[in-house]
């Protein structure tokens, strides 16, 4: 069978290409992907026939290739579509009415939730593009920053206590936001001077709604104060330096910044999973360094199977990630069926676009 569709994620990337043959391993992805169907090319239609605007089809003997090559990605963070109705009429909830008497107890059945999503497959990694839970950016980014948090302290070996309390605070790490003026907090132009003032208040608004809530610890309340604190004392909302930053605050705010670029708002493009890692990678100064790496380990930018483009021209097909190298995948080049080893020296002259 033959695929007569592109599947691409949120971001436009093109993760199995129209033409591609369909096998074993590409309908488990699709499966993992919530997609439960795709239409499939019956005989020869206008726009295959003129070879025209059509994407062109694998040769056999580089379909060989790339299934020799075929290394499945380290097991994911996967939400089933019921989880994801849960989990964003939960945060719905949680936003809504931050005085709840049920506020601490929705928020660990969300927590809970998420961390049965990681330890039901063993889960090592995050694909972003497979997140999305809510159209509504709040939501969606808080789940986001906790998924992703969860999993970066998994990889920076925490308990399985500890990944669950960074949970809360993931989710938590916004809800501050409650309390901003929705015309600050939904304005489509730059902000003001004294409008950002406000804005960057959300954290000590998120701390005092929680500071009285006995039932969550301390760690977790710090992770929500200090979310957006440097390293180098140059954050807010207290300016505080390294020595004072909680290890959930350094994490958070990793999760948080790349959430937050790779996501489209009014005001902003979203940035390219790639560009954003980049600028992450620039802020060496500002984050902690080992918290990065995890980061970095735990992100998968590039599914594999996914179809990119490389500096030599070629479209190739990503066949095996390397956790060390998130940037630099092995792919299979579509025409020529060459492997390029992207993390090898000797392909060093070689990215993805």
């Amino acid at each position: 069978m033959i695929i007569d569709q592109s599947i691409v994620d949120r971001a436009g990337r093109i993760l199995i290409a129209r033409g591609t043959p369909m096998d074993e391993f590409h309908r488990a992805s699709l499966m993992k992907m919530g997609i439960s169907g795709v239409y499939i090319r019956e005989g020869e239609d206008d726009e295959a026939s003129d070879g025209k605007n059509a994407e062109p089809l694998v040769a056999p003997a580089v379909q060989k290739v790339i299934e020799k090559n075929t290394v499945s990605d380290r097991a994911k963070v996967n939400l089933s579509e019921s989880v994801k109705a849960r989990v964003a009429e939960g945060i719905q909830y949680l936003y809504n009415d931050t005085e709840s008497e049920s506020f601490t107890s929705t928020t660990k059945n969300i927590t809970d939730d998420l961390m049965r999503a990681i330890t039901d497959n063993d889960a090592l990694a995050v694909d972003i593009s497979a997140l999305k839970v809510s159209d509504e950016y709040t939501f969606k980014h808080s789940v986001d920053v906790a998924t992703m948090s969860m999993i970066v302290a998994r990889r920076h070996g925490f308990s399985d206590n500890d990944v669950y309390e960074i949970g809360i605070s993931g989710l938590l790490h916004d809800v501050g936001k409650s309390k901003i003026p929705n015309e600050i907090l939904n304005k489509a132009a730059k902000l003001t001077d004294d409008e950002f003032a406000m804005m960057k208040q959300h954290s000590l608004f998120g701390y005092g709604i929680l500071k009285e809530k006995d039932d969550l610890s301390n760690r977790i309340k710090l992770g929500v104060l200090q979310h957006h604190e440097k390293m180098n004392s140059k954050g807010y909302p207290m300016g505080v330096g390294a020595e004072k930053i909680n290890i959930f605050a350094r994490i958070i705010s990793v999760a948080d910044i790349y959430d937050a670029l790779v996501t489209e708002r009014p005001y902003k493009k979203p940035f390219s999973p790639r560009d954003a890692v980049e600028m992450i990678m620039s802020m060496t100064e500002e984050l902690d360094i080992d918290v990065m790496r995890s980061f970095l380990e735990s992100v998968i930018l590039y599914p594999v199977g996914t179809d990119v483009e490389l500096s030599t021209g070629e479209p190739a097909r990503v066949v095996e990630n390397n956790p060390h190298y998130v940037l630099r995948p092995k792919v299979v080049g579509l025409k020529t069926g060459k492997t390029y080893d992207l993390a090898d020296i000797s392909n060093a002259s070689v990215i993805i676009l």
